[in-house]
């Protein structure tokens, strides 16, 4: 795992010319709100989209219900060199978003990710990608601000006890578990408190998986159900009492302040930076 970057608010520079900006993925949920996100905001200009998935639409009719002339192209290496994109942001599939960061990066392009699933080989190869291009990359597992503070709260209470297990709930299209935010609950967890924490031992496991994931020390259990956008808690488990921290997201648009954060700073730091929690 690369070295986390833990930057303070006076750390970055905000830029005054406006960003350019390239949304891979367009046609998606994600995607789409990023469009609208983007437009919206005064400090920044959406110059392409790339998704196969809706090759040759108007992504301004699929995101936003009316034209914007910008036209959804299906490679992103063209999309870059039409377009002078200042920074991509990237929600895609796991399978793919390896590929994208190469091109972009190699291209010069600053990277927002929201795409989960990367393993710890594939931080080592970003940030190298990332140092070899001087160009940054941010990816997050989480982009809302609420996630982030439950991560940095639980981190905080697993000081303090032994036991403790995340439960995340997300929708039935997601293509990863346990969700890259368990995972780096997981590990702020473990770092704050200097060791693993403990899990309650089960005798006869009837079922096998029933007492879900281990990493850590911790359990995470993992569920997928239509209904849901991205929800977890964390509980900690003592003699006579429970402390449950929970952050529960009713709509997507709860990412979007994360995601221009993300898109003002990453072109003012250097490598690979690790999580929102290091803007915050």
């Amino acid at each position: 795992m690369p070295e986390i970057k833990y930057l303070r608010a006076r750390d970055l520079v905000i830029l005054s010319d406006t960003i350019r900006v390239l949304v891979s993925g367009a046609c998606g949920n994600m995607g789409q709100h990023v469009v609208r996100a983007v437009t919206s905001a005064k400090d920044m200009e959406l110059v392409a989209a790339v998704d196969p998935a809706g090759l040759n639409r108007d992504v301004g009719e699929v995101a936003l219900g009316h034209s914007l002339g910008i036209k959804v192209l299906g490679h992103l290496a063209a999309a870059i060199e039409q377009s002078s994109p200042d920074v991509m942001v990237d929600f895609t599939h796991p399978d793919v978003v390896m590929g994208n960061l190469e091109v972009a990066l190699k291209a010069g392009v600053s990277c927002v990710v929201g795409t989960t699933g990367f393993s710890d080989t594939d931080l080592k190869i970003i940030d190298r990608m990332c140092r070899n291009h001087n160009t940054t990359c941010i990816i997050a597992p989480n982009f809302s601000l609420g996630a982030n503070l439950m991560m940095r709260f639980a981190a905080e209470a697993a000081r303090y006890f032994e036991y403790a297990e995340i439960v995340e709930r997300h929708h039935e299209h997601k293509a990863d578990a346990p969700s890259g935010t368990a995972l780096k609950t997981a590990e702020l967890m473990e770092a704050a408190r200097g060791e693993p924490l403990r899990s309650a031992p089960t005798a006869h496991e009837k079922l096998a998986g029933s007492r879900g994931g281990e990493t850590a020390g911790l359990r995470i259990h993992s569920i997928r159900l239509p209904g849901y956008v991205a929800n977890q808690e964390v509980v900690f488990g003592a003699q006579g009492e429970l402390l449950i921290i929970e952050n529960v997201s009713s709509s997507r648009e709860c990412f979007m302040p994360g995601v221009l954060l993300a898109i003002r700073s990453v072109r003012k730091l250097k490598g690979l930076v690790y999580g929102l929690d290091s803007l915050l």
